[in-house]
């Protein structure tokens, strides 16, 4: 096929036989509303982290390393359990990987009631073994999701699977403060009693939202087909990618895989942007809640502009997502490269006038810091949505979609490690030597930002009129 033949045929509108597209909804509907599960338990540990910091006196830097250690074990998850995935099938490891961080977390409310010398240790340990867990979300997901939809559509997909995914931020963030002020929680036949304000609450973010996790698992393990075929549905993918594909239940043997995506370039290109991805997403999801309670003395429990922070993050990062995913499909034919380079050179220049406005004392205020995290969270989810999902099943088709996700994504959680021991340890400098304080955190992003326009800026002038990012 014509390089003008398959840009073509990334603007046809795709045809499905009766039903097919319902069908395709209830999986879309469970795959997202148990990856958003994840997510609940992904970043309790933010919403919980000043209560811990103060309850057991650690510094920003000993936070970060908790942190570190989940998205570096959940980097290595993702190599490991791409590959994993394209032998077992998505859902399975869905639910693999979803029983496993509800065990996780469980152990990590438990452990903090161990002593003081061991406490951080087990907190580091645990968490670690939960961000390998997590790690067969992603994979799993978009290894289904990538026989069910053509190229044409996945653009849009990822964008509106933005939605379902932020579901879960917008549910801890709003789940969160109420169980650390103390509240009564009903799951099913059970009713939960917290207390009120009591120190100790911290713990309940780490037992209630892995109850959720459980229950939503198991109905998605019920409901969702890995593929059309499984319901008896049959549909066209483009030529290239379906000749390349064959038959859906063959198996490619592992050194083809390795070969096949090792030899892309544009994989690793991909992935460097995607690093610059992780250190920006995680340095905003991480420290927020700190940053509001430490810089400007708003408790998440109480402070009405920090719960509609937290509920707006996730609103804006869908509004980023889905915006991105209909941009690159409509108008640029299915090209991730053009609209991520785009996206990029926004975040920088949002990053910038952030932190030179909020180290500007007669100007900087939390009103003002909270529309900055917005407009930060609007373009590094973007990057995140077309870059980790839709580039990834691009790039792999569906034979190899899960390692092609999960090699792309393993860089975006090493820079996420970046966000965590080291931007801590650079933050407790920052507060103690100098007057920017607080405002290092916003700099901290900035180089990631400026590198990721400049990779993505580099695939789209050497893939130029493909149509698609590399593949």
């Amino acid at each position: 096929m014509s390089a003008n033949e398959t840009a073509n045929s990334a603007q046809t509108t795709p045809v499905h036989p009766p039903g097919f597209r319902a069908r395709r909804g209830m999986n879309w509907f469970m795959l997202g509303l148990s990856y958003a599960s994840f997510y609940m338990c992904r970043y309790n540990l933010s919403v919980a982290a000043p209560r811990i910091i103060d309850y057991f006196g650690f510094t920003n830097a000993d936070y970060g390393k908790i942190n570190s250690a989940r998205h570096w074990c959940y980097s290595a998850g993702q190599l490991i359990n791409g590959l994993f995935t394209d032998r077992v099938g998505g859902k399975q490891a869905m639910a693999i990987g979803g029983l496993l961080t509800v065990i996780l977390n469980l152990c990590f409310g438990l452990a903090s009631y161990a002593g003081a010398g061991s406490v951080l240790a087990l907190f580091i340990l645990i968490r670690g073994c939960d961000g390998y867990a997590q790690a067969f979300g992603a994979p799993g997901m978009i290894k289904v999701n990538t026989a069910w939809f053509v190229k044409s559509e996945r653009g849009r997909f990822a964008g509106i699977f933005g939605l379902m995914i932020q579901f879960g931020q917008i549910t801890i963030n709003s789940l969160g403060p109420l169980l650390l002020a103390g509240t009564s929680i009903s799951l099913i036949l059970v009713t939960f009693n917290i207390p009120k304000n009591n120190p100790t609450n911290f713990r309940w973010l780490f037992w209630i939202p892995p109850a959720i996790v459980f229950i939503v698992v198991a109905l998605m393990f019920l409901i969702v087909r890995n593929n059309p075929e499984e319901s008896g549905y049959k549909i066209r993918h483009d030529d290239v990618e379906s000749a390349a594909d064959g038959e859906h239940d063959e198996k490619i043997p592992l050194r083809v895989v390795f070969s096949t995506i090792f030899r892309k370039k544009m994989v690793w290109v991909t992935a460097c942007a995607y690093f610059c991805t992780g250190v920006v997403r995680t340095a905003q999801y991480d420290w927020w809640v700190i940053y509001f309670e430490r810089e400007w003395g708003l408790d998440i429990k109480v402070s009405t502009l920090v719960i509609i922070t937290g509920a707006l993050l996730p609103i804006s990062a869908f509004a980023g997502s889905i915006g991105s995913g209909y941009i690159s499909d409509l108008f640029f034919r299915g090209a991730r490269a053009p609209v991520a380079m785009g996206l990029y050179a926004l975040e920088t220049l949002v990053i910038l006038a952030s932190g030179l406005l909020l180290t500007n004392s007669a100007i900087a205020s939390a009103p003002l810091a909270a529309v900055c995290m917005i407009l930060i969270s609007i373009t590094c989810n973007s990057t995140h949505s077309i870059l980790g999902t839709a580039a990834a099943m691009d790039l792999g088709g569906r034979k190899m979609a899960g390692f092609a996700s999960g090699v792309i994504d393993s860089f975006q959680y090493l820079g996420a490690g970046l966000a965590g021991w080291g931007l801590g340890a650079l933050i407790d400098y920052a507060v103690a030597h100098w007057s920017i304080g607080w405002g290092v955190w916003f700099f901290s992003m900035l180089p990631f930002s400026a590198l990721g326009m400049i990779l993505m800026g580099y695939i789209w002038w050497t893939t130029r009129g493909r149509g698609v990012t590399g593949a």
